[in-house]
């Protein structure tokens, strides 16, 4: 019988669990607030959002807006890789920063050279799990083929023992969060992932490279909440689905219109893209049509800058709030209870 004890009855929490609490603040003007941050080792982006690399979420036209709103859309890998690096040339030739998926194994290094070769300056590898062999050979591989300009971001992670081995490696960012998005059922397939807060605590706390959140965001109370908990940055799904920018046709019913999104590792998305259809981890549906991400973007945006005011913050470099778990009772409290 093997004795050894692999358990650990540890709690963990996540955004709905916890709440900021205010501090004393002079700020006069919300508009005011810098929210200028870290993206990766030498690059930097006027807002903390970056757009999801789903083949729903973002291709040129909404890394474009999302460019134009100071934050970055990353350019999904489900695309041939010219069609990719059509997008990013797309977007660097309007000036801005560019930032591609890639794979872990198969043709990563001629897509991530194609990326590069077309403007990115930012190749993300972009895998479920990323505390993995393939990972390693990954990030190393491309830092020895690509220029010395462009960095790496690797994930997903949910400790900071991988985040810890992600940085040894030679990642320039560490993409945070397994299990947590809103189309993915890899903790209901698996029973493996560790719920976001604790995950963004327990990594910012040991690693020097910024933190990215990703999986989980619903609200602009959540991206607060992330980058209080160490985040420099937020990738945003479900939020930038149904928009106009989103790639895909809008779809009219008799109900109104709507627009399909999908999980990266969903049957559909696999099968559109003809992936081998096993190990599906994710979900596909329809969602209301939005209109412009912009509208969306902005009032996150507003929201953002509004916490950091509750905390007399004039930038994220100075926003750390004290952070305190709330019971169920409390998290039913922090909404609108009078529409329930």
């Amino acid at each position: 019988m093997n004795t050894t004890q692999h358990y650990r009855f540890e709690e963990a929490l996540t955004y709905d669990d916890i709440q900021l609490v205010p501090s004393y603040s002079e700020i006069k003007s919300r508009r005011n607030i810098d929210l200028t941050t870290r993206l990766t080792t030498n690059y930097n982006i006027k807002v903390p959002l970056i757009a999801s690399p789903m083949d729903t979420i973002c291709e040129a036209e909404m890394a474009m807006t999302m460019g134009k709103l100071g934050g970055i859309g990353c350019i999904h890998r489900f695309i041939s890789i010219g069609e990719q690096a059509v997008h990013i040339k797309l977007v660097t030739t309007t000036g801005m920063l560019g930032m591609g998926a890639v794979g872990a194994n198969g043709d990563y290094v001629e897509r991530a050279q194609e990326l590069v070769n077309n403007g990115a300056s930012i190749i993300l590898i972009d895998v479920a799990h990323g505390w993995h062999s393939f990972v390693r050979e990954a990030i190393d591989t491309l830092k020895k083929k690509l220029p010395s300009y462009v960095d790496i971001v690797a994930g997903n992670v949910a400790t900071a023992e991988a985040a810890l081995a992600l940085q040894d490696w030679g990642a320039d960012a560490i993409r945070v969060g397994v299990g947590g998005g809103s189309l993915c059922t890899t903790r209901v397939k698996t029973g493996f992932g560790v719920p976001n807060v604790t995950s963004l605590i327990d990594i910012s706390e040991r690693v020097d490279v910024p933190v990215i959140a990703c999986g989980g965001i619903r609200t602009s109370g959540d991206i607060s909440k992330a980058l209080a908990c160490g985040a420099s940055s937020v990738i945003l799904g479900s939020l930038l689905s149904g928009t106009k920018e989103a790639p895909g046709p809008i779809i009219e019913k008799s109900n109104g219109l709507y627009k399909r999104y999908r999980g990266a590792a969903s049957l559909e998305t696999k099968s559109a893209h003809g992936l081998e259809t096993r190990n599906v981890e994710g979900e596909s549906t329809v969602v209301p049509f939005k209109g412009g991400a912009r509208f969306i973007v902005e009032g996150l945006l507003d929201g953002i800058r509004s916490a950091l005011s509750y905390a007399g913050a004039e930038s994220l470099n100075s926003f750390h709030p004290k952070i305190i778990k709330v019971t169920n009772s409390g998290a039913l409290e922090a909404k609108p209870h009078l529409l329930f």
